[in-house]
Order: C-alpha cells, then structure tokens, then sequence
C-alpha cells in the first residue's frame, strides 16, 4: 500500500474531531475524556487523525511540503490506534491508522525521518535489537535455567522474549518468571537467544517497513527449522508484530500466543494454582498492541462499491477492526485468580485506554512526549486508589517506572507475571 491508496480516506474525513476523544459511549468523565495524547500534547489541529489526513492530501496534491513542523506532526504521535476505534464508532469507509502509517513511510521514502531514529535504526541493522547492545547478549537472561536452544534442537513452542526483556537487567526477571510458568505447564519449549531478532515493529511504527520484513523472514526461517508452530512471547509490541504484521505483511501462520492468554487458560483448567495471598489493590493498564490492536488479522480481498453513487459498500465485508475483540478478558481473569489482589479499574480501558506513550517511536524521537504520556496514565491509575499500576507489556512498564521516578511518585509498576509470581 502507498499513501496513494488512502487518498479517499483523506477525503472523506469531514474534520469532527472525534479522532481526538475517547469514544463517547466509553466516557466517564471530563477528566479523562481525551483519547488521543498527541493532540492533546500538541494543542493543534495537524497533532490528530483528521490534521494528518489533511496534511496527506495537501503532500499528495503539491500544496505543501514537509518542514520540521509537519515533520513533528507526523512522528509526535504513539500510533497507539486509539483514533482509530474514535473514527471506527461512526464510521465504516476509513482507515486513518493505516493512513498514517502510510503518510510515515512516505516521509521515509523521501529521506525525511527524523535524525533521532538513527540510532535505534543502526542498532537493528548490526545487532538486531532496538536497544544497542551487542546481540550476542540476547540469550544471557536464561543462561542457568536449561532452556532447550532452538538453534541446536526442535520444539513445538518458541518463547520469544523480545529486545525489552532480554536486555533490560530491571525487567528480565519477568522473562526468567514465564520460563519456570512455561516449564510448570509442561510445554515442549525453548528460545532462540543470541539468534532471536527483534520483531521488526517498533522499525514498521516510524515507516521502516522494510525492517520488518527483514525481521520477519529472519524470525520465521528460524522457528521453521526448530520446528516451532506457536511462538509465545510477554511482550505486547511482539505478538502484535507477530499477530497481525507477519501475517498480513509475509503471509505468517504460525499460532500466536501472549502469556496472559496461557495464564489465563492454566488458571481455567486448573493447571495453575496461585494460593499465596498478595494483598495488593492494583489497576490494570491495557497495552494498545494486546488490547485495541491485538485482534486478529483477517485477510480480504475485495472491492469497493458505491450505492447510487453515495453510500460505500464493500463487496465482500470488509473487517472491520474496532479494537472490541482485543486481550482484554485474560489478565483481568488472573488478576481476579490472585487471592488477595483487589482489581479497581481506570476510566479509560479496553478499546478506550489511553496509551503509555512509547509506542511509534515516541520514546526514541520525542522523549518529553512520551513521558508526558506517561504521566497522564500514572495520574489516571493514581485517582483509582490502587497501590500499583500493572500491565502486560515492557514497554508499558519501562515508560511507567521511568514516568514514576521522574515525579519521585509512590505507584507500584508490575507486570501481571511479577505477581503471579507473589502467589505461586
């Protein structure tokens, strides 16, 4: 696709700024009305959907051209989704995501990405992570606990522990908690270490698609030859890029599943038995790449009509992702299996949630951003009464603990595996 393709998109959007809101039958408050940080961090029209769709058309047609003001109006943003599923409520002829997306690759193209993605870009070309460290490091965090290595031997699962976890030395006790998991369910597991690459999505967010590619046939043709048919990962960003780009963007059929959906599934089966108390009030975070992005990606083929001229339809249905069938059921499920941890929600979840502002690069290209966002959150989990925010995803968590200390706050942040942990 090219930003060609969603010039009808651009067209269509009659400027209601709904982008910019959380969707209004989610709506609770004034307070934490706002969906979309961009806009609300920007302050101005060009900072959401509806201003990127103009500055598409505008690109498109040669009225305009891109200075670093329009540059930072593309990239100032998490592409957390949350103006999609907006737009999606009253619309069904518009995909202002994937616009964006598109719009972002075209800056690529055009050698207009911001100077400040160099250095994660450089990393993934030389070493394959988006941290800069050496990859030969990647598999250190399960050195001692005799995890089968799939470059040497076969399984039918892969735990794939991501570029977060495998390097962040604060968060790879979370990797090392789903391997000793992964070993109590009796899985026929192991790891790639130093020959796990990252997903490639962080790289496809900022319009690198071709990194993700690379990614992808790198990831596949490994898990191929182990033999591997399910990957599991802890990591949100990861089973998003897995879920839905390699399957939309090199044809992947491999089964994808996150831990909280094998948590969940033990604790329904009776596999997984957590009887220590943890006595913990906690509100949970829903991670935009498992939650309002993490539906399943169906394939179509089709072609759009037009009724008399006016009305769009689409022959056959197109899918329509809203963002209603993400993960959202799971880790509320294990949270609530916990004896002892007391679950009080956010006003902003699900499809709603507002993001915890690393995604699409915010955190590498536009840092005061992302922890403005973060901060939002941690406000928003703050007014719940909870003594600590947990979510399901590295990055989530990395912005959060950074966000925390930054304002010298008192919240807990926990990955739902640290307290399972407590109560196994």
């Amino acid at each position: 696709m090219t930003i060609q393709d969603y010039r009808a998109d651009a067209l269509r959007c009659t400027r209601c700024a709904y982008c910019k809101w959380v969707p209004l039958d989610l709506m609770k408050s004034w307070r934490f009305s706002k969906g979309c940080p961009s806009i609300e961090y920007g302050k101005f029209h060009s900072y959401s959907a509806g201003g990127r769709l103009i500055t598409s058309l505008s690109l498109m047609d040669g009225r305009s051209t891109v200075t670093d003001k329009v540059r930072d109006s593309v990239f100032m943003c998490n592409m957390c989704g949350s103006c999609d599923v907006a737009c999606k409520m009253c619309r069904y002829d518009m995909e202002p995501l994937l616009a964006m997306h598109e719009l972002r690759a075209k800056l690529v193209e055009d050698g207009d990405l911001p100077e400040a993605y160099q250095p994660m870009l450089e990393s993934l070309r030389t070493d394959y992570n988006t941290m800069g460290e050496p990859h030969e490091r990647r598999g250190d965090w399960a050195k001692d606990l005799g995890v089968k290595d799939l470059t040497k031997t076969t399984a039918k699962y892969v735990f794939h522990a991501g570029c977060r976890y495998s390097f962040d030395g604060e968060q790879s006790e979370v990797a090392r908690t789903a391997v000793a998991i992964l070993k109590k369910a009796g899985l026929d597991f192991g790891i790639m270490g130093a020959a796990e690459s990252c997903c490639g999505g962080k790289a496809f967010s900022i319009g690198v698609d071709q990194q993700l590619h690379k990614s992808a046939d790198h990831n596949l043709a490994a898990w191929k030859k182990a033999g591997v048919d399910t990957v599991i990962t802890a990591c949100a960003d990861c089973y998003y890029a897995f879920k839905r780009l390699y399957t939309q963007h090199a044809g992947s059929t491999i089964k994808v599943v996150h831990m909280v959906e094998l948590l969940d599934q033990m604790v329904a089966d009776g596999s997984l038995k957590m009887t220590n108390p943890v006595p913990m009030k906690v509100t949970y975070h829903d991670p935009c790449h498992l939650g309002r992005q993490g539906e399943d990606y169906v394939p179509w083929d089709g072609v759009e009509k037009k009724i008399f001229g006016q009305a769009v339809v689409y022959d056959p249905p197109r899918p329509r992702y809203n963002g209603a069938f993400g993960v959202y059921d799971a880790p509320r499920n294990v949270l609530k299996a916990i004896p002892g941890v007391e679950l009080v929600e956010m006003e902003r979840i699900k499809e709603g949630a507002w993001c915890c502002g690393a995604g699409g690069g915010a955190r590498e290209g536009y840092p005061k951003f992302s922890e403005w966002t973060a901060g939002e959150r941690i406000e928003e989990a703050e007014s719940t009464g909870a003594d600590a925010l947990v979510t399901a995803c590295p990055w989530c968590e990395r912005n959060f603990i950074d966000a925390v200390r930054g304002a010298k706050g008192k919240l807990e942040v926990l990955d739902i595996l640290q307290l399972v942990d407590m109560a196994l």
